[in-house]
């Protein structure tokens, strides 16, 4: 794709995620179905919005079955799926109005729980089946047919890939994930990614701002425009550099800072780990098992917490043991010393700790002063 962003005089090509090949392949196996002719490419939009045109591989079809394969192209980013082959079979199903998704060669199965889908199912995330089932829901609509789909998606070499991913230790076998929240693959270099971080906030500093949101994250973001109702401007997204975003924002000058993140990502500053890349290590169910201990969870409980590979899975046992509330003040406290010992007191800074799934869903803990920064950036 043509999309690049620029860091230090360097133009780093995006991408698109296996969710983007899974849907493009997906829809046009399902034009060729209509269209009865061979495609060669396929335009989609992803779900942050952009339109790309994306050629088409291996294009085959007969009366109610095609298929063909999308090469996924990861940009600059260092991705171990780039060149990946994506692969669908698409069917019509006549009698039916549903757009049943289930994974082929290569893509895995989630056997624990706390991930994106449930135990059981393919690990074929959220985004990307929403993409699917609205590209071939469009396509109906168009060409007048008010039946339904079956989609298989493949990765011919999606089972050697796992072994190099952290998906065996997550719970997930026989191949890897289909995944994207935006559709969209930013350049990551680690460096690049952190110099890209220091000129935003400079930039933002130079426009006179004093005030700044750190989203760690798309969840990050999401959660302050849609469920904060908060102005997204002057913020930044730091990804898993929260302490390159801190310093900065000290080393620039800003008076306030306001911290928005997901659990999964905000639980490693319990523990005073401010790169939270999964690279550098992770202690985020060892920080929820200390915390628990100390809001008087019994050994049973502790260790079920132990076995868990997700944060999300440990929210569910300590909400359905009645531990949440103390478990998440007591973590609440313990980030707030570690920030407290990186950042100068002068500086006002704030955090907001979410969950996005769950009966437990939204703010888990926040800092006492989180209600006074988002007056800051109100709607």
């Amino acid at each position: 794709m043509e999309g690049r962003r620029l860091v230090k005089q360097k133009l780093l090509r995006y991408g698109y995620t296996t969710g983007t090949c899974a849907a493009a392949a997906s829809k046009a196996a399902a034009t060729m179905l209509f269209e009865k002719e061979l495609m060669t490419s396929v335009s989609i939009t992803t779900p942050n919005g952009t339109d790309l045109v994306i050629d088409v591989l291996n294009p085959h079809f007969s009366e109610k079955t095609a298929s063909c394969s999308i090469e996924k192209d990861s940009g600059d980013d260092p991705d171990i799926t780039n060149g990946t082959i994506v692969s669908a079979d698409v069917t019509l199903i006549p009698d039916s109005d549903e757009v049943h998704i289930e994974g082929g060669k290569g893509v895995g199965k989630v056997t624990k729980p706390g991930l994106d889908q449930n135990v059981g199912e393919y690990a074929i995330n959220s985004v990307p089946r929403k993409m699917i089932r609205e590209s071939l829901i469009g396509l109906a609509k168009e060409n007048s047919y008010d039946g339904g789909f079956h989609v298989v998606i493949s990765v011919p070499d999606g089972e050697k890939l796992a072994k190099k991913t952290f998906n065996p230790d997550l719970g997930i076998v026989g191949g890897i994930s289909i995944l994207g929240t935006t559709g969209i693959v930013e350049p990551m270099s680690s460096k690049a990614l952190a110099d890209s971080i220091k000129v935003e906030i400079s930039v933002l500093s130079a426009e006179g701002n004093d005030s700044i949101l750190i989203y760690l994250g798309n969840f990050g973001r999401k959660f302050a425009t849609e469920e904060l109702d908060l102005n997204p401007n002057p913020g930044i997204m730091c990804s898993n550099f929260v302490d390159v975003a801190l310093d900065s924002s000290v080393e620039f000058g800003f008076k306030r800072i306001l911290l928005i993140g997901h659990i999964g990502k905000l639980v490693k500053l319990g523990i005073g780990m401010f790169n939270t890349h999964s690279h550098n290590g992770d202690g985020r169910i060892e920080t929820l098992l200390s915390c628990a201990l100390e809001a008087g969870a019994d050994l049973e409980t502790l260790t079920e917490i132990q076995n868990c590979i997700t944060t999300n899975a440990v929210l569910d046992i300590l909400w359905d043991k009645d531990l949440l509330h103390e478990t998440m003040k007591i973590l609440k406290g313990r980030v707030e010393y570690n920030i407290s010992k990186r950042i100068p007191s002068e500086i006002e800074i704030g955090f907001i700790c979410f969950a996005n799934t769950g009966e437990y869903s939204g703010v888990l803990f926040e800092s006492e002063n989180a209600s006074n920064l988002k007056s800051f950036w109100k709607n």
